[in-house]
């Protein structure tokens, strides 16, 4: 719910309301205006919203008109499971239009108070919504989805594909999406006249407003099927399974978001939705990924640290012969180049190798004389 507050004079009445966050929203720390962890639910998010709110409405005493409206934007997004992962993945949202009907269907009504005579309460999807994308006489668009989906280390770094089965609702493939059973014929739709859309005039209290939305019979179409078809009772879409091929790029980190655009559900009569597949990325024993460098260690011997000697460093394709310098020290790295996560066009990071010299627990008697020897050289 939003209020409007009416100012009253002897020549005319004026409404100010709040105006919807119909923009694309610019990245900020909505998790901190919240007061919220990235791993809060959605029941955490909404009852941070709606403490902060109660405290910062313009209509209550102290309230800070500004703050509310920063609370409210970050609400808006993270309430949204979709610009919630927009933002987690890419610090921003990039969906054009603002919430729909509302602010993610929050109810403002426990915000009434003191001045009860002077606002209307309603909803802005209710009122606005056929004018401000929530209808009209556009097509309809099919529901998102999304899945997760496990991948090694190494997969991470150099891609891989996958094939899933993803149970949704889809083009019917008997009747290619028209609704007709193969051979029938399609007749003007008697509901719209082969419109697609109706007309639908309201009265508001802002005066009469005149508006558009899809025929419920033909889905915008603008035709029927004569018989419809059996598999998917004339709808052009019936659930069931569809393999989905997937290819992950290279490079991609835990947590990161693909997604496949007209992938996802699709409506009848209009598009389909988008299919967000979040990766999971398996640890490795061996390697840490630190940016574009992969990062393992070497385990060296005493007397080749103090020596130098050659060795054979395992790579995610290969070993890789490594010469250990002289008097190198612990912890000290190594870098071989273009060993280490694909980037860009054609370039690789680097494997960074980091000593660890490994210092026996127990010496042997002659090993204890050497090192005593060496002790007597101030080594």
């Amino acid at each position: 719910m939003i209020f409007l507050s009416k100012h009253t004079s002897h020549e005319a009445s004026t409404f100010l309301f709040v105006k919807p966050l119909y923009n694309a929203y610019m990245a900020k720390d909505y998790y901190s205006i919240l007061g919220i962890t990235k791993n809060a639910s959605e029941d955490d998010i909404k009852k941070a919203f709606r403490k902060l709110a109660q405290k910062y409405h313009p209509d209550k005493k102290g309230g800070d008109e500004a703050k509310f409206k920063e609370l409210s934007e970050a609400y808006t997004v993270l309430s949204d499971k979709k610009r919630r992962a927009e933002y987690d993945t890419y610090g921003k949202t990039f969906a054009g239009g603002g919430p729909q009907g509302g602010f993610g269907g929050f109810d403002f009504g426990n915000f009434e108070g003191s001045n009860q005579g002077q606002q209307f309460e309603f909803d802005l999807g209710d009122i606005f919504g056929e004018f401000f994308g929530n209808g009209g006489g556009r097509a309809r668009r099919g529901r998102d989805i999304s899945i997760d989906i496990e991948l090694t280390f190494r997969e991470s770094v150099f891609g891989a594909e996958r094939r899933v089965l993803i149970s949704k609702i889809s083009t019917c493939d008997t009747c290619s999406g028209t609704g007709a059973k193969p051979g029938s014929a399609l007749s003007t739709c008697a509901t719209c006249n082969g419109k697609g859309e109706m007309r639908e005039t309201r009265n508001t209290f802002f005066g009469a407003f005149t508006s558009t939305r899809l025929c419920p019979r033909c889905h915008g179409r603008g035709q029927v099927p004569e018989t419809p078809c059996s598999v998917c009772h004339g709808e052009g879409a019936y659930k069931r399974e569809e393999e989905i091929h997937i290819m992950v790029p290279a490079g991609v980190g835990d947590g990161e978001m693909i997604r496949m655009p007209g992938r996802g559900e699709i409506a009848p009569g209009g598009s389909a939705g988008d299919l967000y597949v979040k990766l999971h990325v398996k640890q490795d024993p061996a390697f840490v990924r630190e940016g574009n460098n992969l990062l393992t260690a070497l385990p060296v011997k005493l007397s080749d640290a103090l020596l130098g000697g050659t060795y054979a460093v395992p790579s995610l394709e290969d070993n890789v012969p490594v010469e250990v310098p002289a008097g190198i020290a612990h912890g000290e790295i190594v870098r071989i180049r273009g060993k280490g996560v694909p980037y860009g066009r054609g370039n690789r990071g680097d494997l960074l190798v980091r000593v660890d010299i490994q210092f026996p627990k127990k010496l042997s008697k002659s090993a204890r004389e050497l090192i005593e020897k060496l002790r007597t050289e101030g080594l």
